[in-house]
Formats: structure tokens, C-alpha cells, sequence
């Protein structure tokens, strides 16, 4: 059965981007250093070039490669520029939203904009069949989380302090939420965190 997973680099300090972002500074100013155990100094941040690892960093790589549905939100499908239509084997995209979508992404044929939480998560479900979901943007893991519809997080911890931009979980309300450690695994640089995210008490839908 699909499960939702989160999938996100983050510093040591919390930061998913730094400050500064817009859609010609996607990750912010310096946020591009989270994503340099995949793509290099050099490289260009884009799924749809295969980069050069090895061991647990290819593992990471290959689980999100692995994954049948890809759910966002609209800040970060269209700061990405829509990711080009395909974000990753011509898996469908599900961006959560409470407008349609804008003329320049409507054509899309991969891509549908969704207005309520639990019809979105049900669909990406859906489409991804055996396969996981992939959980991209902070806004979206929070209502997921809020909502008791998000199963699972793999953190990607970068050794650095940006010590500005936008944290993971900033928005999150004052409770608790229990997580079990599945494995913690050390790339080449970046170090792989996954939990699963046990449920709890009271958790309201959020839609």
C-alpha cells in the first residue's frame, strides 16, 4: 500500500532554503548548498539529470526514483517552474491548492491541482498504486502532519548552518508528535534520516 513520504534536505539548523526566495532564486540565497550531495557544486538541481553516487546517497536517490506520485504545493511547483511538466518518469503530480491552475502549467497533462487535502492524498494514493508517494514542500508536510496524513519522513541532514530561509516544521502547532526511527544512514557527506510518524490522539483533517 502507498505510503506518504516526505522527502527533504535540510540543514543542521532546521532550513529547507535560505532567504530570498523567488522563481528565479528557487532554493533562496545559498540553499543550493543542500543539495549538493546529489548534484555536486557544479551540477544543476534537476531530477531529470542523473548524478554520479554511490552507496546510501544512491539508495536515496533510487527510493525517490522509486516513487509513483509526487505531492506538492503550489509554492514549491511553481517556484520549481512546474518541474517542466514531469518531475520524475512521468509520474503523476498532485499540487495542492485552493485555485486552479494557472495558465501556464493548465496543459499540463501529468499535473492536477487539488482544493482539499484528503481528496489530494487519496488520489496521489490512487495513482501510485504499490509505490510510495512523494512529499515535496514544507507547507504541504505540515498539513499532512496537522492532519495525521503524513507516514513517513526521510531527512537529508547537511553538514550546514544557513542560519536564515525557511525552516521544515516553523508552522507547526505546540504538540507532540511521536516518530520511530527507521534507519540513519551516512552518505558521502549528507546524513539519511528516516521515521516513520506514529499516530496520535485527536489528530483533526485538515482540508
Amino acid at each position: 500500500m502507498a505510503a506518504t513520504v516526505l522527502y527533504m534536505s535540510m540543514s543542521v539548523d532546521g532550513f529547507i532554503a535560505g532567504s530570498n526566495e523567488t522563481r528565479s532564486n528557487g532554493l533562496g540565497d545559498g540553499g543550493e548548498r543542500l543539495h549538493e550531495w546529489i548534484f555536486g557544486t557544479d551540477g544543476e538541481a534537476d531530477v531529470r539529470t542523473v548524478p554520479d553516487l554511490s552507496g546510501p546517497d544512491r539508495r536515496m536517490w533510487d527510493e525517490v526514483m522509486a516513487t509513483g506520485a509526487v505531492l506538492a504545493g503550489r509554492g514549491t511547483f511553481e517556484t520549481a517552474n512546474g518541474w517542466g511538466g514531469d518531475h520524475h518518469n512521468g509520474v503523476p503530480i498532485f499540487i495542492l491548492s485552493r485555485h486552479p491552475a494557472p495558465a501556464e502549467f493548465a496543459d499540463y497533462p501529468l499535473v492536477s491541482y487539488v482544493s482539499d487535502l484528503q481528496a489530494a492524498v487519496a488520489a496521489a494514493k490512487a495513482a501510485a498504486g504499490e509505490r510510495n508517494v512523494l512529499v515535496h514542500g514544507a507547507g504541504v508536510a505540515q498539513r499532512l502532519l496537522r492532519a495525521g496524513l503524513l507516514d513517513e519522513i526521510q531527512l537529508h541532514l547537511v553538514p550546514v548552518l544557513l542560519g536564515q530561509g525557511r525552516r521544515l516544521f516553523d508552522e507547526l502547532p505546540p504538540e507532540q508528535v511521536e516518530l520511530e526511527p527507521v534507519h540513519a544512514l551516512q552518505g558521502a557527506e549528507a546524513l539519511h534520516l528516516r521515521y516513520r510518524v506514529l499516530p496520535r490522539l485527536g489528530a483533526t483533517h485538515d482540508d
